[in-house]
C-alpha cells in the first residue's frame, strides 16, 4: 500500500533551470550537481537527471553508495565520491568508473591498492584541506601526498586528475577567510603542475562560492542546495534575486477540524493554549517525517487561504494549527508547509529561521516515508 496523508511535490523543471542559471553565473566553468543526501532530500536520481538536462556536466556523491547507485542507474557521466573509510569497496567504485577523491595518505594507499587489483587506472582529485579544517591534508602534508601519488601515476596505477578543497566561509561576503584560501588553493595548484599534474579539473566553490566568489570558479563548481533553488545566502543573495526557484513543495491533507473552546490546552505539555473559541486543525505529519520538533509554535503553514503558525509542540506523526472560527477549512484540505513562495506559502528558507537552522537541514531531512511525486520532464 503506497497511500500516504502528505507529500513532497518536486520540480524538475525547477531544479534543471537552476542548474542552467548557476551554469550562467559560473560563465566558463563546468558545473558539478551535488546530489549528496539523496538529491538534498529531492531523490538521487530523479535530481541527478534533472541536473545533467540543465548543464550540469559532473555529478558530485558524498557517500561511495551514491555514485554506485548513479552508475548503476545508467548515467554515464562523470561522478566523484569522497567521503569513505578504511577499508570501503574501492576496487567497486574504480570498476564503476567513478573518481575518487583522496584526502590523506591512508586514502592513497587504499586507492592504489584497489587499482591494483581491479587492473584499472584509478582517476583521483587530491583534497587539499585550504582551511575549513575538515577533509582533506594540509599543504605540506598535501605536498607530501602528491609526491607519492605522482610516482603511482609514474608507475600506471592512477591518474591526477583534479586538486579541489572547499570553502568555510563563502557565504559571508568578502570574509578575509575566503582569500586566504584562495592563496593556499592556488598554491596546491601550483605545487601540483610543478609535478607534472596534466589536471583536468580545479574545484573549490560550492552554492556560496559559485554565487559569490568568481575568483573561486576555476574550472569546475559544485553547487549543492542552490541547485535546488535555496541560496545559502539568503541574506544577501536570496533565491529570488539570483534567479533560483525553489523545487520542493511540502503539503499534507488535514487529517481533521474540530472546534476548541478558549483555554484550550494543545499538544503535548500545553506549551499553546487558545486565546478565545476556535477551530483546531490536525496535520498529519510530524518528526518521524523530518518535521523539526523544535518548529512547534513558531514554524509557518499555509492552509485556507492565509498564514498559521504551529500551535503547540510537533509530536511524532502530526501537529496541529489554530486556524479560528470560520475558516472554512475541512478534513482533506491542503496544507502547505512550504514551497516556491509564489503562492504565498512560507519557504523552506521561513522554516529554517523558524526552527534556528538552514534551509538544507530543513529539505535533506524530510523522511523516506513520505512520498516524492515529480512535476515536469522526467517526473
Amino acid at each position: 500500500m503506497t497511500y500516504y496523508p502528505a507529500r513532497a511535490v518536486v520540480d524538475l523543471d525547477a531544479i534543471s533551470a537552476n542548474v542552467t542559471r548557476l551554469a550562467e553565473i559560473a560563465r566558463t566553468a563546468q558545473v558539478m550537481a551535488v546530489v549528496k543526501g539523496d538529491g538534498y532530500g529531492h531523490g538521487l536520481l530523479p535530481a541527478a537527471r534533472a541536473a545533467l538536462r540543465g548543464g550540469a556536466t559532473w555529478l558530485g556523491a558524498a557517500q561511495l553508495s551514491e555514485a554506485l547507485a548513479l552508475r548503476e542507474a545508467g548515467i554515464t557521466a562523470p561522478i566523484l565520491t569522497w567521503l569513505y573509510a578504511p577499508g570501503a569497496p574501492l576496487a567497486q567504485v574504480l570498476r564503476a568508473g567513478i573518481d575518487v577523491s583522496v584526502p590523506a595518505p591512508w586514502a592513497l594507499t587504499e586507492v592504489a591498492a584497489a587499482a591494483r587489483a581491479t587492473g584499472t587506472t584509478a582517476r583521483v582529485h587530491l583534497k587539499v584541506d585550504t582551511g575549513l579544517g575538515r577533509g582533506g591534508s594540509f599543504l605540506e602534508d598535501w605536498t607530501a601526498m602528491l609526491a607519492d601519488a605522482m610516482a603511482l601515476q609514474a608507475g600506471g596505477v592512477l591518474s591526477v586528475v583534479g586538486v579541489w578543497s572547499h570553502l568555510a566561509r563563502a557565504d559571508e561576503l568578502d570574509h578575509p577567510s575566503v582569500r586566504d584560501q584562495l592563496d593556499v588553493f592556488a598554491e596546491a595548484v601550483r605545487r601540483a603542475e610543478n609535478a607534472g599534474a596534466a589536471l583536468e579539473v580545479r574545484h573549490l566553490a560550492n552554492s556560496a562560492g559559485t554565487l559569490a566568489v568568481p575568483d573561486a570558479h576555476y574550472d569546475l563548481v559544485r553547487p549543492g542546495i542552490a541547485a535546488y533553488g535555496l541560496s545559502p545566502m539568503p541574506g544577501t543573495r536570496p533565491s529570488d534575486d539570483v534567479g533560483l526557484v525553489p523545487a520542493m513543495r511540502l503539503e499534507a491533507n488535514v487529517h481533521l477540524v474540530k472546534d476548541a473552546a478558549a483555554g484550550q490546552g494543545v499538544s503535548y505539555g500545553h506549551t499553546y493554549t487558545t486565546a478565545t473559541d476556535t477551530s483546531l486543525a490536525v496535520i498529519p505529519l510530524g518528526y518521524a517525517d523530518g518535521i523539526p520538533r523544535h518548529a512547534g509554535n513558531t514554524a509557518p503553514v499555509f492552509l485556507g487561504g492565509r498564514r498559521h503558525q504551529i500551535a503547540g509542540r510537533v509530536c511524532m506523526d502530526q501537529f496541529v494549527l489554530d486556524i479560528g472560527r470560520g475558516s472554512g477549512v475541512h478534513a482533506g484540505d491542503v496544507a502547505v508547509l512550504f514551497g516556491s513562495g509564489a503562492e504565498g506559502e512560507p519557504t523552506a528558507q521561513d522554516w529554517a529561521e523558524a526552527a534556528g537552522t538552514i534551509s538544507y537541514e530543513i529539505v535533506t531531512r524530510l523522511g523516506t516515508r513520505v512520498p516524492r511525486v515529480y512535476r515536469g520532464e522526467g517526473g
